[in-house]
């Protein structure tokens, strides 16, 4: 796979480039009415929903963590606490996400995050060659191999992900 960069530079798409991490680039122009960032990645880039994950934030027990799911699918909020050894999990203030993150809503990255947090990948991602994340903007997704997105954030991987047979 090869690196593209050029005028995509984000947090996220340095923090590959310095680890020396292949990744392709996928820039898109972004509907500002779009329901769905993630649908609307994988219906222009013409990706099957399935490869394409979007990083929600989440507060377990009042710590903030991350988790990474197919945007086919919904996380389901009691897996993901019981993953992080919590007892309950809600979604993240959306100011709260884009402090911890340094991203906006929508274009939150599990890479190159402000101050990273806990992250969980569906563990569906590991049936993939390759994956597609917010790469730290909106309308710019990353393709990379799922085993380099666990190494470069320590995920755990689980089954945190709805939706799926």
């Amino acid at each position: 796979m090869a690196r593209k960069q050029a005028s995509q530079g984000t947090p996220a798409t340095a923090t590959l480039a310095a680890a020396g991490v292949p990744f392709v680039a996928h820039p898109y122009s972004h509907d500002p009415a779009a329901a769905s960032y993630g649908l609307e990645a994988a219906k222009v880039l013409g990706v099957d929903p399935a490869r394409v994950f979007k990083t929600l934030m989440v507060d377990v027990d009042g710590r903030l963590a991350v988790g990474v799911v197919p945007v086919s699918g919904n996380l389901d909020l009691k897996a993901m606490a019981a993953v992080l050894g919590g007892k309950k999990a809600t979604m993240a203030d959306p100011a709260a996400a884009e402090r911890r993150t340094g991203y906006v809503l929508g274009g939150i990255s599990p890479l190159g995050q402000r101050q990273p947090s806990p992250t969980v990948v569906d563990d569906s991602a590991l049936g993939q060659d390759t994956i597609l994340v917010s790469g730290g903007r909106r309308g710019l997704d990353i393709e990379l191999s799922p085993a380099e997105l666990i190494r470069l954030t320590g995920a755990h991987t689980a089954r945190i992900g709805t939706g799926r047979t």
